[in-house]
């Protein structure tokens, strides 16, 4: 889900807000002076980067100083542990780069806010382009301004390890999935007999479980952009960011860039490299592989960064992906959402990918050849109403092409993701590939808090990661295959009983129908995998025979809007729980209409669940598998994998130290 820009209507910096405070004014930038990346910043070895600096100069509000005029004559120096500090610019042998000069404004605090009186800063800064640090080992980057103050940056350069223990990596992304969320999928999917399931999911059998903390950089709940960000790059960012750090500018693509495994990937092996996903392709965990600005928003420019890479700055050339397929057609045909204008079907058949827009053509791509896949407009319907609810099909209007019209002929998670492997197989070689497959819609019907749509799209990940895992092994690839399984974040949800749903609808009286909720012994046993007669999905085993089962699952989520629960599927399409009123969002009086009435935990401000708290499972199976137990940050999946593709080697290509 898009997180809000909580940012004053005339600030030209979209500058993330919420930590331990309501706002800040730079995240990451406690005093005046400010180094991106920050402190406790981690780099592979050679992996580039940029280096922007600021002085702040705040004009009023708590923070005034120095006259509003900031410091232009600071000094930036880095030293290796052990060494004498150097000067940026000669360290890395390149120019001093042109003083930058810009003013924004933001809210101290919600009182601020309230009256309209904003904080002004002017800024002086300087930003150094495409670094890298080839040598393990810890470094301090100090910024001196102000005749005597200091603002201080500890970086770490993880070890060199040049050997490659896979060829391929496969990393598949629940978006949104928390260990309780498996575990309700789990009861819907799979018959349990005196206790015991008589079935297990696929990521159940794996042989290594770890868990992840995914707090951003500056605020401990995050979103899906800088989430994403983290994983792919192991730089923590910015509620909104991606593959950068957000400074302050007037720019939202000028932010300190960090380089992302794919692009390490080709630069280093030039092997294959492709995106899978149920959202729109423009969305922010599968465009966050090549994405590089702090405002995930930018839809239409992140689509061309993906096909053409970076082209204000000089950057590594990742060669656009050799498999992207997913949904987001406004990205794509020509017209306001792309960039420019442009028809974007058309920008990569020139570069000669296969250009797919239904499951027929799909299955019919030359495997051969880079391959994109635009199958609707918007994010891709979800399994239940593909598999389940067809007739609610014929309710879009998302024809990929741009019309009116419904999209019919759709592949899913499973077709998209065996294909994306076949075409990387062999466009790889002996190169190998890295492929990130993403169940975007856990989380998006979490947000909706339609919580039987986000399981189904749970078990279709889960049933999609036992169909790769099997082609793996039909192609002979298994073994030098890394396969990872995580989230980018979670939500608070969980099961706490059963609840009968017929009687709950009958009761008149809100506290009557809480009696319909059977706890502890109450619960019983889970009614979704007994099938009711002349009643056939078609949808095969690990998916529920009834969706509709008298006594359903009582779940839910601690964030949500004020809202309606019956517990019963939302059989006629996605969920809609609040609608907006006057006084914010309020309870939809068409959802739910006979349930019970739970009072929101949240802004009124909210139309749905928020992200929550909780660290995230990781499951590893393949070469380095063993490196993935325990919990640890987020941001040392992307050194786990990249470290096992041979990637943590120096840079040759960019502008590194001298010895220090």
């Amino acid at each position: 889900m898009l997180a809000k820009l909580n940012v004053v209507a005339v600030v030209a910096a979209s500058l993330s807000a919420v930590s331990a405070q309501t706002f800040q004014r730079l995240g990451t930038c406690p005093t005046l002076g400010c180094v991106l990346p920050p402190d406790q910043s981690d780099f592979l070895p050679g992996q580039l980067f940029d280096l922007r600096v600021e002085v702040h100069a705040p004009v009023n509000g708590s923070e005034a100083a120095h006259d509003g005029k900031p410091d232009e004559k600071f000094k930036v120096t880095i030293a290796k542990e052990g060494k004498e500090p150097q000067d940026i610019a000669k360290a890395f042998k390149i120019e001093e780069p042109k003083l930058e000069k810009w003013t924004f404004k933001w809210y101290e605090d919600l009182f601020a806010e309230d009256n309209k009186t904003p904080s002004v800063v002017n800024v002086a800064s300087k930003a150094y382009r495409k670094l890298s640090l080839n040598e393990a080992g810890k470094y301090t980057v100090t910024l001196e301004y102000y005749g005597g103050e200091k603002t201080t940056a500890e970086w770490v350069v993880r070890p060199i390890v040049k050997e490659r223990k896979a060829k391929n990596v496969i990393f598949f992304i629940g978006d949104g999935m928390t260990t309780n969320m498996i575990t309700a999928a789990r009861l819907l999917g799979h018959k349990s007999i005196n206790g015991k399931y008589q079935t297990r999911m696929q990521m159940d059998e794996f042989p290594v479980l770890g868990h992840q903390m995914t707090h951003s950089i500056d605020s401990y709940i995050t979103d899906s952009a800088n989430s994403a960000s983290a994983l792919y790059s192991g730089h923590k960012s910015t509620v909104n960011a991606m593959g950068v750090h957000a400074d302050s500018s007037p720019d939202p693509f000028d932010d300190p860039k960090v380089e992302t495994i794919v692009e390490i990937f080709r630069r280093i092996t030039k092997g294959a490299w492709g995106a899978v996903s149920t959202a729109f392709l423009a969305d922010a965990t599968p465009i966050a592989l090549t994405g590089h600005t702090r405002r995930r928003s930018e839809y239409g420019p992140l689509i061309d960064q993906a096909l053409n890479g970076m082209t204000n700055y000089s950057w590594t050339n990742h060669g656009g992906p050799d498999v992207f397929f997913g949904a987001g057609a406004e990205q794509f045909f020509a017209g306001k959402g792309t960039y420019q204008g442009k028809d974007y079907y058309e920008a990569f058949a020139k570069k000669d990918y296969t250009v797919s827009l239904n499951k027929t053509s799909l299955e019919k791509i030359d495997i051969s050849k880079r391959a994109l896949g635009v199958f609707c407009q918007s994010n891709l319907p979800v399994w239940l109403d593909r598999n389940v609810y067809p007739e609610n099909l014929e309710s879009f209007k998302n024809d990929p092409k741009g019309g009116k019209k419904p999209a019919l002929d759709l592949p899913g998670l499973k077709d998209m993701t065996l294909k994306a492997v076949e075409v990387l197989h062999k466009r790889g070689g002996d190169k190998g590939f890295f492929l990130m497959s993403e169940a975007a819609s856990v989380d998006k019907q979490m947000h909706a808090l339609d919580y039987d749509r986000a399981l189904g799209d749970l078990l279709e990940l889960d049933d999609t990661v036992r169909a790769t895992i099997k082609k793996l092994k039909e192609l002979g690839i298994f073994e030098e295959t890394l396969v990872v399984v995580s989230a980018d974040h979670g939500h608070g949800f969980d099961v706490w009983g059963s609840a009968d749903t017929e009687y709950l609808s009958k009761q008149q009286d809100e506290r009557t129908k809480r009696n319909a909720i059977g706890v502890y012994e109450k619960s019983g046993l889970s009614q979704y995998t007994e099938k009711p007669k002349n009643l056939n999905y078609g949808t095969g085993v690990n998916f529920p025979a009834n969706w509709e089962p008298r006594y359903a699952i009582a779940g839910g989520v601690g964030a949500a809007p004020d809202h309606r629960e019956d517990y019963k599927v939302h059989k006629s399409g996605p969920r809609e729980p609040a609608v907006k009123s006057s006084d914010g969002y309020v309870v939809n009086p068409k959802d739910a209409p006979n349930g019970i009435v739970i009072n929101g935990t949240l802004p009124t401000s909210e139309a749905q669940g928020v992200h929550s708290l909780t660290d995230v499972p990781v499951f590893a199976m393949g070469p380095c598998q063993e490196t993935f137990g325990g919990t640890f940050n987020n941001v040392d999946i992307f050194y786990k994998m990249a470290t096992c593709l041979g990637l943590a080697r120096p840079n040759t290509s960019s502008c590194k130290p001298k010895k220090m």
